[in-house]
C-alpha cells in the first residue's frame, strides 16, 4: 500500500530523506522515475540520499505500478517518489491503494517556465502539468499540497480554483 505518493522534482533530499520517512513510517522508499531508473549516476545520488535502514528501490514508472500492484507488498506501508503530475497520474490511474498524493515541489526547475502557472510557492507547472493535475485531483484519492508535516494539508482543487 503507497501511504503517500509525493510528486517532488528533487525526489530523494533532506527533507524527504529526515522529515518525511519519519512522519510515514514506512520501511521503505519508491521512486517511479524513468531517467533515474536508467541513469547510474541519478541512482547513486538516490542512495546516498536515502537514510539509513530504508530499504530503496529505484524502478521506471511502468515497473513501478507493477511492484505496487504486486499481492506480496499488500501489507506494506511505501513511500513514492516521482518528479512529475504526468507520472503521479499514470500511477494513480494503475494502483488502487494510495492513501494520498501530496503534490509538493514541481517545475522550478523547468527549462521552459514561460506558459507555467504558479500555484503556490512551490508549485509552477507546465500547461501539460496543469492539465493533468486537473485530471489527478478529479480522481477519488486525496490529493494536496504540503511541503513538510508542520503545513496544513491544501487540497489541490483549492488551488486550482480559476485555473
Amino acid at each position: 500500500m503507497i501511504a503517500q505518493l509525493r510528486v517532488d522534482d528533487r525526489l530523494i533530499h533532506g527533507q524527504v530523506a529526515l522529515v518525511w520517512t519519519k512522519e510515514l513510517n514506512t520501511p521503505g522508499i519508491i521512486v517511479a522515475n524513468d531517467n533515474a531508473a536508467n541513469n547510474q549516476m541519478v541512482q547513486m545520488t538516490l542512495k546516498m540520499a536515502t537514510p539509513t535502514g530504508k530499504k530503496l528501490l529505484i524502478r521506471t514508472v511502468d515497473d513501478a505500478i507493477k511492484v505496487f500492484n504486486n499481492p506480496k507488498g499488500a501489507n506494506m506501508r511505501i513511500f513514492a517518489l516521482t518528479n512529475s503530475v504526468k507520472d503521479a497520474l499514470k500511477i494513480a490511474q494503475n494502483v488502487k491503494d494510495i492513501e494520498g498524493i501530496n503534490v509538493a515541489n514541481v517545475g522550478r526547475f523547468a527549462k521552459d517556465a514561460n506558459d507555467a502557472v504558479q500555484l503556490s510557492s512551490t508549485l509552477m507547472l507546465s500547461q501539460d502539468e496543469l492539465k493533468s493535475l486537473k485530471e489527478l485531483a478529479s480522481l477519488d484519492i486525496p490529493v494536496f499540497n504540503q511541503v513538510v508535516p508542520s503545513n496544513a494539508k491544501t487540497p489541490i482543487k483549492t488551488l486550482l480554483k480559476n485555473k
